[in-house]
């Protein structure tokens, strides 16, 4: 009997983590802090990037774009030196470290940047009086301060106390100028720290996964339902972070949510260095020989794998502090270079079925971008709005706003076993939907959310606060899509692609999933509104723009979503039976 047959056959006795092998335990623990640190930060960034570094709501939203589309795409990097020379547990341990860095580099927050504005030759200080939705616009001057409005159509700047500063009662908007003053130190320690996560994830993500599908051997029928389990350690992270930090962040200071996202990504890495004897050695480098030759003078492959990821930390960061001249066209030309290199390879190197089910793999990574390019306005636009624009008083208390982005994974919970149950039961009675035909509702899904929400917007009037009632819904409607599109998307691009390019589809995935979240930053940047102090200077005219934009998106997703309904039978016959 080999050593592999002797792993295997050991593993399928070990039963000691709800009938899974031990080790699933200590992977379940190191991505449910993982994505605790993630989803945590990803909670506090785009208000933390208006509020206290004061971007402008479009630049904010591309930076935001362009790092988590960056998350994406670097998992692809990472993935591949894990499978040629790092093994999964150096890449997973080296990426850890790399994110407990990046998060507490975070909470660095420094004294933030200055609106500074000049009337008459004077310049007074604007600035906020908290960071919750419901801070006061207060202008500072030498002899006092005073909380400020604006009147109907931010015309006029008025003075709630104009004897306390030394300024008229109301000020035209024409007769003041402002501009912004940061401070370089702090905001090089936000574009490092963004870099240090974008590398960090991307050496850990792909691979830690890999890991839990090394535990079970072939033909183990836990496997499924170890990755299920896998997965909702994921969403208990997602879930408790968004709770846990953006209330931290908003209610006593950014350096305390991101800080306590730090903590959680310091438990996991311990976790996983504690475990590593629950593993087996299913993590370690394909060849310990290979890692020690030498590329070029006394670096050997393994510190060339590292130095690789301290090279796109420098690459990200400076894509993130520049994201805002990234021209679409580049990004677009990208994607569309990538779709023709995967045809031209379906029709170079594959024929019969082999090729029809390649092609319906690469719809299927295709597919997937509207959908993600609208349900990622979660941590952007949707997050401003819900801040800015939502009544988010529950039972006699304000909600802060990041606390509203636990939803999905709440409802995840909640509903992922029914939407299980329901394709089953489905299944026996010959009326489940086809995977094309369940692509085709989760995008349109994704339109309806935002319908949903545009509708509640109408119903509070020009300038009134959307009921928080809306933003339950939008986050429920949109879950259902996912649970829809992401765990059936998975599935059939491995079940599609041939096993010689499983591994090259996957990386289109993932990269496809990137360009996606940078396509939504861009329809979040088409949301930016005029503000002041990190708030709104004119709030009808705000409502009236996210109520066209979302009412535009939404049409649109709904209107491709009935063209992927149309063309499902095609799709399906490409499938070749692997349905």
């Amino acid at each position: 009997m080999t050593d592999t047959t002797n792993q295997f056959a050991e593993t399928a006795k070990d039963t000691s983590f709800f009938g899974h092998p031990k080790g699933l335990a200590i992977l379940f623990f190191t991505e449910m802090w993982e994505r605790f640190s993630y989803y945590g930060m990803r909670a506090l960034l785009v208000l933390y990037l208006t509020k206290h570094f004061l971007f402008s709501d479009e630049r904010s939203a591309v930076m935001y774009g362009a790092y988590t589309a960056l998350v994406y795409v670097m998992t692809i990097i990472g993935g591949t030196l894990a499978d040629r020379y790092l093994g999964q547990r150096k890449a997973v341990t080296f990426g850890a470290i790399l994110l407990v860095m990046g998060h507490f580099g975070m909470a660095f927050e420094g004294s933030g940047s200055k609106e500074l504005l000049t009337y008459q030759g004077q310049e007074y200080q604007v600035t906020l009086d908290g960071r919750a939705s419901d801070a006061n616009q207060i202008i500072v001057s030498s002899s006092g301060q005073s909380i400020i409005s604006f009147d109907d159509g931010a015309e006029n700047m008025l003075i709630n106390d104009p004897a306390a500063v030394g300024l008229p009662a109301a000020i035209p908007v024409s007769d003041y100028e402002t501009r912004i003053e940061k401070d370089p130190l702090f905001v090089n320690i936000l574009y490092l720290s963004l870099a240090l996560i974008i590398a960090g994830v991307g050496y850990l993500k792909a691979n830690i996964s890999t890991i839990v599908g090394s535990l079970y051997g072939i033909g183990d029928k836990r496997r499924d339902s170890g990755f299920t389990i896998f997965y909702m350690g994921i969403n208990l992270g997602a879930f408790s972070s968004s709770l846990a930090c953006g209330y931290l962040g908003i209610k006593y200071g950014w350096a305390y949510g991101f800080g306590l996202a730090g903590i959680g990504m310091l438990l996991g890495l311990l976790i996983f260095l504690w475990g590593q004897k629950y593993l087996g050695g299913r993590a370690d480098p394909p060849s310990a020989e290979k890692l020690k030759e030498k590329v070029f003078g006394p670096i050997n492959v393994e510190q060339a794998c590292y130095l690789a990821g301290i090279g796109i930390i420098a690459v990200a960061m400076l894509l993130v502090k520049n994201a805002q001249l990234i021209p679409d066209w580049f990004v677009g030309s990208l994607g569309v270079a990538i779709f023709l290199f995967l045809v031209s390879y379906a029709f170079a190197k594959l024929a019969g079925n082999e090729r029809k089910r390649m092609f319906a793999a690469i719809y299927f990574v295709l597919a997937q971008m509207p959908f993600w390019a609208l349900f990622e306005q979660a941590g952007s636009s949707l997050t401003l709005f819900t801040d800015r624009l939502v009544d988010k008083t529950i039972f006699g208390m304000s909600v802060p706003t990041p606390v509203f982005q636990s939803l999905n994974a709440g409802f995840i919970f909640i509903f992922a076993p029914i939407i299980a149950w329901l394709w089953i039961w489905l299944e026996k009675r010959h009326l489940n939907p086809s995977t094309p035909v369940k692509f085709a509702m989760g995008v349109f899904m994704a339109g309806l959310g935002f319908l949903a929400l545009v509708a509640g917007m109408k119903a509070s009037g020009n300038s009134g606060m959307t009921a928080v009632g809306f933003i339950f819904l939008i986050y429920w409607i949109h879950t259902m899509g996912e649970l829809m599109l992401s765990p059936v998307g998975l599935s059939a691009v491995t079940k599609m692609a041939p096993a010689k390019v499983v591994g090259m589809t996957m990386g289109s995935w993932f990269l496809y999933s990137g360009l996606s979240n940078y396509l939504a930053g861009v329809i979040a940047r088409t949301t930016g509104a005029e503000t002041i102090g990190g708030q709104l200077t004119d709030v009808a005219a705000a409502k009236d723009l996210y109520m066209q934009v979302y009412t535009q998106v939404g049409y649109v997703a709904m209107g491709i979503a009935l063209f992927m309904l149309l063309i499902s039978p095609i799709i399906k016959s490409w499938m070749a039976g692997r349905d």
